[in-house]
């Protein structure tokens, strides 16, 4: 294998961070995008779901494109659609502008994780790889972890365009950075499943659109009442194409192995602790405690810090022998308890009554991050590997997505049913409250934070049994290695 470029992995690793940024640091910038914008509710949630949305669904698409036309084009395309994505935001005039060029982003977003994944394992092997793999896994929880301290940071010194014209400019390295990356791809890459991704997309995309305009529409509107008919039907064609597909997106006899679905939704759980946290407490901190976007940014340090110390933490405990399905039930036990415990937030104590719920949830999902992946490829055999690690990352980033989208729908939607218009609860939501009425809208806020949080605490709960259940199975048995 031909020497690498010294430029290759610092700058996939840039990009890594970007990325990963982009994804929890976009959040602080909501309060401050829908003032100046003046919009709240669906068409501001889109800033962050859209985002989410677009990485959920191409990351599968562009890894297999980056296989077939070349992994460098693909990064150094993709970084540059990253950027340009964060420049319209930069410019925006409107939302929907906003929501469109952050959907673009996200596109970007996802070209760059993949191929720069596909580049890594090209361009290096033996230790070396395992060393780059390590660095971007590292890097992505670096990204996770600074992002909203970060951003907050430079909406505090250069207000929300500035910043999102900084991430453009480091885009536009990254871009340049790709072309000195050598040119590989796969020789024998197997024929897209173009089906099976567009009905992934559109399911994908109707449960959002459903989740995130219901509140405001109503969920017997006309519109409402079809995504979910058409989101239910394509849903159903879904799995009938993966069953009839010769090279599934997702491969039915993965779902069955009871042991790997296990592991994957003690991912997914965790995740959905952890998404509704990050993106939505930044407001209330804002609205209800006064913190600026700098201060509220730090705040989160609380929960997205430990995700840069635990996983090498929880990687070192099973290296030395202790179970893993010991330290994934301590994690979710962890994350259950502190989306409970966040049910008495108040406005009086806010920063004092987040800080023990939120350290809970981020060493839980730092945790979550060290081990599940490698526990459930442990069950895969060798063949689907490439597969299993698609479905991983694809099954994050679309819990993700609908965490967002339904942690919203419960907000305004709670919000609607306390102060009886929606428009209004919607600009509660957007942490824009009232001059004169700010005790009666903080107290209803604080109202629809506690039982979203509630439910958020259930659902994980209910969740963490199904996982316990799976991964003690007797159907979990390690892959075969030859």
């Amino acid at each position: 294998m031909d020497r690498p470029s010294p430029l290759t992995l610092p700058v996939v690793l840039v990009g890594v961070v970007l990325v990963a940024m982009s994804i929890s640091g976009t959040a602080v910038a909501l309060p401050s995008i829908g003032r100046d914008l003046d919009t709240s509710g669906s068409p501001l949630n889109w800033v962050v779901a859209g985002y989410n949305l677009a990485f959920a669904a191409m990351t599968l698409i562009t890894g297999s494109t980056a296989d077939r036309i070349g992994r460098r084009r693909v990064f150094a395309v993709s970084a540059l659609v990253f950027a340009a994505g964060f420049l319209g935001t930069a410019l925006s005039p409107a939302i929907v502008v906003t929501d469109i060029a952050r959907v673009v982003s996200g596109v970007g977003g996802a070209g760059i994780m993949a191929a720069g994944g596909a580049i890594l394992a090209s361009s290096y092997d033996g230790a070396a790889r395992n060393r780059a793999f390590a660095l971007m896994g590292t890097m992505a929880g670096v990204g996770i972890a600074v992002g909203p301290t970060l951003s907050g940071l430079l909406i505090s010194a250069t207000g929300w365009r500035g910043s999102f014209a900084i991430f453009t400019v480091i885009g536009l390295l990254v871009a340049l950075g790709g072309t000195r990356a050598r040119e590989s791809r796969a020789t024998d890459a197997d024929r897209a499943d173009w089906a099976g991704s567009v009905l992934f997309v559109a399911t994908l995309a109707l449960l959002m659109f459903l989740l995130l305009e219901a509140p405001s529409l109503g969920w017997s509107h006309p519109v409402i009442v079809f995504a979910g008919i058409a989101g239910l039907v394509v849903l159903v064609t879904f799995g009938v194409v993966q069953r009839r597909s010769s090279a599934p997106v997702l491969a039915p006899e993965l779902v069955a192995n009871r042991g790997f679905l296990g592991w994957s939704l003690a991912t997914l759980t965790t995740s959905v602790g952890f998404l509704g946290v990050l993106v939505f407490l930044p407001t209330y901190l804002q609205a209800a405690a006064g913190l600026s976007p700098a201060a509220s940014g730090v705040t989160m340090l609380l929960l997205t810090a430990p995700v840069l110390v635990v996983p090498m933490v929880a990687v070192a405990l099973v290296n030395k022998g202790v179970p893993a399905r010991l330290l994934i039930m301590i994690a979710l036990v962890l994350v259950v308890a502190g989306n409970l415990w966040l049910v008495t937030l108040n406005a009086d104590d806010a920063v004092v009554a987040v800080a023990a719920p939120l350290v809970m949830i981020g060493v839980g999902m730092g945790a979550s991050f060290g081990i599940t992946d490698g526990q459930a490829m442990a069950l895969v055999h060798a063949d689907a590997v490439g597969m299993a690690a698609g479905f991983l990352n694809t099954l994050r980033g679309a819990a993700e997505a609908l965490v967002i989208a339904a942690y919203s729908a419960s907000i305004v939607g709670l919000l609607s049913a306390r102060l009886d218009d929606a428009a209004h609860a919607a600009k509660v939501g957007a942490g824009r409250l009232t001059d004169g009425a700010e005790a009666v809208e903080l107290d209803a806020f604080t109202w629809s934070w506690q039982l979203t949080q509630l439910g958020v605490g259930l659902l994980c709960l209910v969740l963490s049994i199904v996982v316990t259940v799976l991964i003690h199975s007797r159907a979990a048995t390690p892959r075969r290695t030859t």
